[in-house]
């Protein structure tokens, strides 16, 4: 999370109940309008990034999240952070940990794909890497 979105983040958690439904109307307006004008870029195809031989699960993470530009982060840091722990903690093998960090970015893919069209499937090419 960079500083702008924190600042915003502790002035929300400020507000009382109906000043964050204004701040929330209000950005989902802007949103909206971001989208009708054509202003909101989103990436919907992963870049094309190749995993390494070898490869540490840091490494990994920074590859799968520049090779998945659209997803945010934040929300999945939960599960990345426990499978580093499994990695750092318990001494689970650093491929074993990677392909599930693949298998974890590429499903919320595939959820982010639906979200974005939901009758429409994401290429299976681009998920099958």
């Amino acid at each position: 999370m960079n500083k702008t979105e924190s600042n915003l983040l502790n002035i929300f958690s400020d507000l009382d109940k109906n000043d964050q439904s204004s701040i929330m109307s209000f950005a989902e307006f802007l949103l909206e309008k971001a989208k009708q004008d054509g202003r909101l870029i989103v990436a919907v195809k992963p870049m094309d990034i190749p995993r390494p031989e070898e490869e540490r699960v840091v490494a990994a993470i920074k590859r799968l999240s520049a090779t998945f530009p659209m997803l945010k982060k934040n929300s999945m840091l939960n599960e990345t952070a426990a499978l580093m722990s499994e990695h750092i903690l318990k001494g689970r093998q650093a491929e074993d940990v990677i392909d599930e960090l693949e298998v974890l970015f590429n499903v919320r893919y595939v959820d982010f794909c639906q979200q974005c069209e939901p009758d429409s499937e994401p290429d299976r090419a681009e998920t099958d890497r």
